[in-house]
């Protein structure tokens, strides 16, 4: 998608004309989110409006158009309504690719902002009134179901042979290489005690419930007024809750990381038992996640050398002090604790 970015803006400007009605003065690329298959646009309309329109290769799962109509008709006031195109639709195809077009919000995420008290209990209430939804048909038959898959697992692990096989890499690719050799010990026991979990929450029973999946800082909106917006509903999973609560303190981008901030938003949510096998695991299985996607980029794929030194930095993040390997560990040194937040 990224090769023909000026021919892609074009003819963005002709469809939001013709199937959304909206007038476009100018389009701007942003560079938002960690999504490599994604790219994201600012459009500002003639009348003064402002859109943000998201273009993804077509994939089964991708459902968020759907999901957020569906969390907007419940009354979930704290997610952003797509715009439909005049003849009704959430979407639109463009060349091979979703569109969705919704308003655009001016303000902040959570990585440049820090939430207020009223935001983290705001979220916290949102988020257990999500958990609590009773998930149609029409779109559980869509939504992704945890198994608990070793993908990430088997992904790090393919990285290993990389390390010393003297591969012939770029600069960048070279530091990554090196920085995961001195790391590989940690990023082992990450790997191995994530499938330790794994085997003991495949025989727990416990309640799946609709989860957001990627609750981190990035994807909430802080809007002038104050108002949190809560976006990228690409990848829902009906999954334990603790799928979505693993955030809430887990560092991600080093933030999120305070006691203080985990009080405020359980403050919200209410009363609830926390599964310390599962929080563990999702910890770990995030952690995983990134070092697999990554890692892949930075040592395997030649495009999108623009970002590399965007990637490293945020690869290298993880193990910083206090960092989410930090925090994960320490979640695991917790496992046997019963706490409840009240």
């Amino acid at each position: 998608m990224r090769e023909n970015l000026k021919k892609m803006e074009n003819e963005l400007v002709d469809c939001l004309k013709t199937i959304y009605g909206i007038k476009i003065k100018e389009l701007n690329p942003l560079d938002l989110g960690a999504d490599m298959d994604a790219l994201i646009f600012k459009a500002e309309a003639s009348n003064g409006g402002a859109y943000f329109l998201k273009i993804k290769h077509i994939n089964a799962s991708d459902i968020s158009p759907s999901i957020v109509t569906w969390l907007s008709d419940e009354g979930i006031q704290h997610v952003v309504p797509v715009i439909k195109t005049i003849a009704g639709a959430t979407f639109h195809l463009v060349n091979g690719c979703t569109l969705t077009v919704s308003q655009f919000i001016e303000g902040w995420n959570g990585f440049s902002r820090n939430l207020t008290i009223d935001q983290w209990q705001t979220l916290g209430q949102v988020m257990k009134r999500i958990h609590a939804l009773k998930v149609p048909d029409h779109i559980q038959s869509k939504v992704r179901v945890e198994r608990y898959a070793p993908i990430w697992r088997e992904t790090v692990r393919s990285l290993y042979p990389l390390i010393d096989s003297g591969m012939d890499a770029d600069e960048t690719a070279t530091d990554i290489l090196k920085f995961m050799k001195i790391n590989l010990k940690v990023i082992d026991r990450l790997v191995v005690r994530s499938e330790q979990l794994a085997q003991i929450i495949q025989d727990q029973r416990v309640e799946y419930v609709f989860c957001h999946s990627d609750l981190h800082a990035g994807n909430i909106l802080i809007d002038k007024n104050g108002t949190i917006q809560i976006v990228d509903w690409d990848n829902p999973i009906l999954a334990p809750k603790e799928r979505d609560l693993m955030f809430i303190g887990g560092g991600v981008a080093n933030v999120w990381n305070k006691a203080q901030e985990v009080e405020l938003f359980y403050a919200g949510y209410g009363d609830v038992e926390i599964n310390w096998a599962l929080l563990t695991y999702y910890r770990y299985e995030r952690i995983l996640e990134d070092i697999a996607d990554y890692g892949r980029q930075l040592l395997l794929v030649k495009e999108g050398s623009q970002n590399k030194i965007k990637w490293v930095k945020e690869f290298k993040d993880q193990f910083a002090s206090n960092g989410v390997i930090d925090i994960a560990f320490e979640t695991d040194r917790q496992l046997l604790s019963k706490l409840t937040y009240r």
